[in-house]
């Protein structure tokens, strides 16, 4: 749910897998009574979800044995697009200026009102994994569960009114893809937006940090560095100032915020003085205004460190992602739904992430709750959290969160009060 390097790198061994959960709390999809209104048409939702159950698993496995990271999701994106366009579904791949992007939109069968052309419902699917380790958070739980979802509601488009849009949105862990999509007008037109994120614990509301990339770039002057030192400039000491800056600038932060970065590029020799230097960090506030003071300082930092080093910078901001406003009509009937199935929604927990869904709740009805794969404790972008992605409990959550996504997207078709409900909420909380 955090935003990554782009290198990939060598993705490290499986180890002992996570334990998975016993006794398993979802009850079977099929014979299980789903939560009213329009009890019969979720139970037939959960029924398709059912019978496409190899499919959707597959694509989840094949996704998760082959991470691509943000932008490179080539594989996985051309995946999601096959799956939905044998589903009926128009699709745009690429959509929009990214690559890795997919739109597909499948006309309900329902008449609407003369000059009315019925709800647009977003359906959501993320693929991109973590360099170096993987899908450590779960998206190739969240690529399935979008494209279970569309296929449950393609089963049961001649009763809806309105369109379905599935978008397949790539690089939420770096570059915030949905920013892109967003100013590119894929969802332009949406009346609500869903997408779940797996997870150590059940909630459905989300809160995220506002967080944005920088890269910071030293330039100095190559010298040698035993004969004469003293005709070079030394961007990595600049570069480490600049670490030591942010170490103790963190004593007066506020607790909730957060800055953290790597170095990229160090130098390329130990007896030469190093001109260039790179480093990548990230800057996060649960409070946009917050964020815009750390944002100056950490740049009054980066200019002092080179100041005191006699080097230049340059500082680039880039990939925003956003806070988010959760949609309560939305997030309590997903509630509903899921809890038919047996597994209840606790509280929000204190630990959080950032997400480019938060850009997307700014501007449409969004929900973006989660679920639990795995046990309480087993924390997100670990190996164990990438290990327990792919075995079979998590696969229980995937055609339950199909299920339930697509039962809370019909609620939204066939009751034009709960869209306008959900937007008016929206429209309050502006």
């Amino acid at each position: 749910m955090t935003h990554q390097s782009a290198n990939a790198g060598p993705v490290p061994a499986a180890t002992e897998p996570a334990a998975r959960p016993e006794p398993s709390p979802i009850l079977p999809l099929v014979g299980t009574q789903p939560a009213g209104p329009f009890a019969g048409a979720k139970a037939r939702i959960a029924a398709v979800v059912d019978a496409n159950r190899t499919e959707i698993l597959a694509l989840s496995h094949r996704i998760h044995a082959n991470p691509e990271p943000a932008f490179e999701e080539v594989q996985a994106a051309g995946w999601v697009a096959e799956a939905i366009r044998a589903r009926g579904f128009a699709v745009e791949h690429p959509a929009g200026s990214l690559a890795t992007a997919v739109r597909g939109r499948l006309r309900g069968g329902r008449a609407v009102e003369p000059g009315g052309e019925g709800p647009r419902i977003g359906i959501l699917a993320e693929y991109d994994a973590l360099p170096g380790l993987g899908h450590g958070c779960g998206h190739n739980t969240m690529a399935a569960s979008g494209v279970g979802a569309a296929i449950a509601l393609a089963g049961v488009a001649p009763e809806l009114p309105g369109e379905i849009v599935f978008l397949g949105t790539p690089a939420e862990e770096r570059g915030s893809g949905k920013a892109v999509m967003l100013d590119d007008g894929l969802f332009e037109g949406l009346d609500a937006v869903l997408l779940y994120h797996p997870s150590d614990a059940t909630h459905v509301t989300c809160g995220l940090l506002v967080s944005e990339d920088v890269h910071v770039t030293f330039h100095g002057f190559q010298a040698h560095a035993a004969s004469d030192p003293w005709e070079g400039r030394n961007a990595l000491d600049a570069m480490i100032l600049l670490f030591s800056s942010v170490g103790l600038w963190r004593q007066q932060l506020r607790p909730d915020a957060r800055i953290h970065g790597i170095i990229v590029e160090g130098g390329t020799a130990a007896n030469i003085i190093p001109e260039r230097t790179l480093a990548w960090f990230m800057v996060r506030s649960p409070d946009e205004a917050e964020y815009e003071r750390m944002r100056v300082r950490f740049e009054d930092l980066c200019r002092a460190a080179a100041l005191a080093t006699g080097c230049t910078v340059e500082v680039v901001f880039s990939g925003r992602a956003s806070t988010m406003r959760n949609n309560m009509v939305l997030a309590d009937r997903f509630g509903a739904n899921l809890a038919a199935y047996g597994v209840i929604a606790g509280p929000r927990p204190d630990n959080l992430g950032s997400s480019d869904m938060g850009n997307v709740s700014q501007v449409v009805p969004t929900i973006h709750p989660c679920v639990a794969i795995c046990p309480a404790g087993v924390a997100s972008h670990s190996i164990e959290f990438r290990d327990a992605a792919g075995l079979p409990y998590a696969d229980d959550v995937t055609l339950l969160v199909a299920t339930v996504v697509a039962q809370t997207a019909y609620e939204l078709f066939a009751d034009p009060a709960l869209v306008k409900a959900a937007w008016q909420e929206f429209r309050a909380g502006a």
